[in-house]
Parts: structure tokens; C-alpha cells; sequence
């Protein structure tokens, strides 16, 4: 089986943290690694962003690839700039296969641009397209971060309707698309993304702080993912000032870690935080250390005592199933992805979305418990468990193999981890 992998915006190769790389990059890169493990071979399109960056690389295992079509000028676009585009990048796969006389028997595409570049294809090839949101332009808009380009909100619709398979991430993203797209739930697969426990795994706290460099007797709170509005770090920043007035973080030391964003050349958003932390008084407390490679995150996650997602929208919540496989409880908001993947009060706890005071009370139990805090750690990591790579694998083999026969899936949700 050959299978084009579609993610236009965003390469799979991209460091972690920047404004637009994140868990769909992930995603993609563990998930055509794992495919090709299992004898898949897949070529992932992404827009060439650096003209320096071969257009073919090999890094992905098995003879798996990025390719980087040329679309526009090879640099990082605002958002505001990437759909024009599309239909260059989309010609650029269609002529690139055409010299190579590549042929693929399905293609999967991530985020809606993506799918945009993928319905084309599909009626080109004509083979099945099988697509994946990641975030959906309605729920965005409707919870105020941004508003959302009514094109993208047009095309989420068009691809809920010609593409054959719509991969969500949670049954709550599944009920998402009914309930705002009129989605047919018959063609709406629920598979969630996997974690790579040959990377994500406990290591003992002690250890870990030494090789980052924090004392072994510090209070410590992570965080990790892109700075937007929409992830909620203005709530972190509250908590950390509540927790500091109760006397449960020392301001002599930098108990609160921000992994994400440049610190150092900051967008508007990280320029508010940054300007928050010294209105709060929090400062010392609050450090932005800015990307931090992948192969580093293990570290911190073990080093943390919890690790917070207080965000205002989750698809699924990547960064939480990393940190629940390296042993470490997470206090997230009560929202999409995170309601089926944290269990509260076994493997960390849920909270209110934009309540400081919900998360620091959470916070000091964990702060003040040790053992708790390894109890429910020791919870996540089994749970993470059921979410490996090889697991999820198979599950999207499956309906691979289903979509190629023209059958649909006997369970819509097959993907659900309970």
C-alpha cells in the first residue's frame, strides 16, 4: 500500500514550539514512521518553507519521505497568507509524481488546508481521501481565540462531504462534527493519535532535575505547547501568583517552566505573558525557556511534579499523553481531547477552563502530596500504555484497508480507549 500524506502548513521535521508547529507535527511524523514499520510506504507533501532544506528527505524510516513542494515563496507565511497557495502546492504533488510515476492507492490529509489540496487530488487520482481536522475553524471561533476565515469554515463542510473518511480524535470531536457540520457519522472514525514510549517514559525525578539543571528540592510546574490565547497560560500565570501568596512556591526559585514560543523575539501573546508575569509579581517564579527539542521533553516531564494544560480548546491533547507515559500527573481544563484522556482523580484532575483559583488548589494538593502525586502518576503511565504507536497503528491500517475494500467501518468509534 502507498499512501500520500498531506501537511501543507506545517512539516512533520519542524522543531516543537513555534507558532505554528505542535502536536499535528507529531502526529504525523510518528504516525507515517510507525505505517512504514508496518511495511507502508508513505510520502508526506508539506509547503517548502526554507530554501536551503533539501526538497527530498529522507528521514522518516522504511524509505518513508518529506517531500517540500515549492508555493510560494520558500519562507514562513502569516496564516493569513496560506491558502492562496494551496492550488500551487497541490499542482506542485500532482507534476512531482507525474516525473517520478508515483502512484498512490489513498491519500490522508491533516488540517483543512490540507483537505483543500486533498478533494483535488482525489478527483485527479481518483482514489479515496481519508481526512483529519486536528482543530475545528467553528469551535475556534465560537470560543473567541480567533475569528476564523469564513473559507476555512466553508471547506471543513466541503471535506465532511466528498472526503470518505473523517478521522477524529475523541468521540467528543466526533459529536463536534454532527453538532456544528452536520457531519454523516457513518463516514467519522474515531481513532486517537499514539505516544512513542520508546521516547516517553518514567525517568526518576532526582536524575532528571540534575540533567536540566534544576535542584532536586524544588517545587517545579511544566508546561508545554505553543503560546497562544487559546491555551490558557494567562491561567497558569494567575495560579502561580496564588500559589506563590499561600507560600507553596519560593520566588527565589523558577517553579513554573514554559516550554514553547521565543522568549527572547516575542510574538503579541508572548509579549502579554511576559508583561502579566511582572504585573503579578511572579517574575522569578515564571520562566519561558522558549523550543526545546522532543528528545529533551522526556527530562522535563519527569522532572515536573505536574504538568498543566489549561486551555480553553483540545482536539486531543498531545503534550497530556506525553506526560502521563513519563509518569506524571496532569491538571487540565475539562475540555474536548482532555476529558477522555486525563481521568480525574486517577491520573491527574480536571478544571474549569479560565479558573486560577480551580488550578492552583489542584496544584497544591499535588505540591504538597508526594504521595499522591506518585500514585496518580504511576496511573498515567499505565493508561498511556494503551496508546501506543503499534496500537494505533493497527487500528488505522484497518480502516485503510476498509476505505480500499469500499466498506465502512462495522464500529464508528473502533478507535476509543476506554
Amino acid at each position: 500500500m502507498r499512501v500520500a500524506m498531506l501537511s501543507y502548513h506545517t512539516c512533520p521535521l519542524a522543531a516543537l514550539g513555534g507558532k505554528d508547529t505542535g502536536g499535528m507535527n507529531v502526529y504525523v511524523r510518528e504516525l507515517t514512521r510507525s505505517l512504514g514499520t508496518a511495511g507502508i510506504r508513505v510520502d508526506v507533501f508539506t509547503r517548502s518553507q526554507d530554501e536551503h532544506v533539501p526538497h527530498v528527505v529522507h528521514d522518516l524510516g522504511n524509505g518513508n519521505r518529506v517531500i517540500h513542494i515549492t508555493a510560494g515563496p520558500e519562507t514562513p507565511l502569516p496564516r493569513d497568507q496560506w491558502a492562496p497557495f494551496v492550488p500551487v502546492f497541490t499542482e506542485g504533488i500532482g507534476k512531482f509524481c507525474a516525473a517520478q510515476d508515483i502512484r498512490y492507492d489513498l491519500i490522508h490529509s491533516h488540517y483543512w488546508l490540507s483537505g483543500l489540496a486533498g478533494l483535488r487530488l482525489k478527483g485527479e487520482w481518483n482514489i479515496p481521501l481519508l481526512h483529519m481536522f486536528h482543530t475545528l475553524g467553528e469551535m475556534k471561533t465560537r470560543l473567541g481565540g480567533t475569528v476564523e476565515d469564513p473559507l476555512r469554515r466553508q471547506t471543513e463542510r466541503t471535506i465532511l462531504r466528498d472526503a470518505n473518511r473523517i478521522i477524529a480524535a475523541t468521540p467528543a470531536e466526533r459529536m463536534q462534527l454532527q453538532w456544528f457540520y452536520q457531519a454523516d457519522l457513518r463516514k467519522v472514525v474515531v481513532i486517537p493519535p499514539g505516544v512513542d514510549l520508546d521516547l516517553f517514559h518514567p525517568h526518576l525525578m532526582t536524575e532528571a532535575r540534575t540533567r536540566i539543571g534544576l535542584p532536586k528540592d524544588s517545587q517545579m510546574v511544566l508546561f508545554v505547547g505553543r503560546i497562544e490565547r487559546l491555551k490558557g497560560l494567562e491561567t497558569l500565570l494567575r495560579a502561580a501568583a496564588l500559589l506563590q501568596e499561600r507560600g507553596f512556591l519560593s520566588p527565589a526559585c523558577p517553579c513554573v517552566m514554559v516550554i514553547g514560543g521565543d522568549p527572547d523575539n516575542p510574538q503579541e501573546e508572548m509579549r502579554y505573558l511576559q508583561e502579566l508575569r511582572e504585573t503579578l509579581s511572579v517574575t522569578n517564579v515564571v520562566t519561558f525557556l522558549g523550543k526545546r527539542p522532543q528528545t529533551e521533553l522526556p527530562l522535563y516531564y519527569s522532572a515536573a511534579q505536574a504538568v498543566v494544560m489549561p486551555s480553553q480548546y483540545e482536539s486531543f491533547g498531545m503534550v497530556a499523553l506525553e506526560a502521563m507515559a513519563c509518569g506524571t500527573p496532569v491538571v487540565a481544563s475539562g475540555v474536548g481531547g482532555l476529558l477522555y484522556l486525563i481521568r480525574d482523580g486517577r491520573t491527574g484532575y480536571h478544571i474549569p477552563d479560565s479558573d486560577p483559583a480551580a488550578l492552583a488548589d489542584k496544584l497544591q494538593k499535588l505540591l504538597s502530596d508526594e504521595r499522591l502525586r506518585q500514585e496518580l502518576g504511576r496511573h498515567a503511565a499505565n493508561l498511556a500504555h494503551a496508546y501506543s504507536w503499534e496500537r494505533i497503528t493497527d487500528q488505522m491500517l484497518t480502516l485503510y484497508e476498509s476505505v480500499l475494500a469500499g466498506t465502512l467501518a462495522a464500529d464508528p468509534a473502533v478507535g476509543h480507549i476506554h
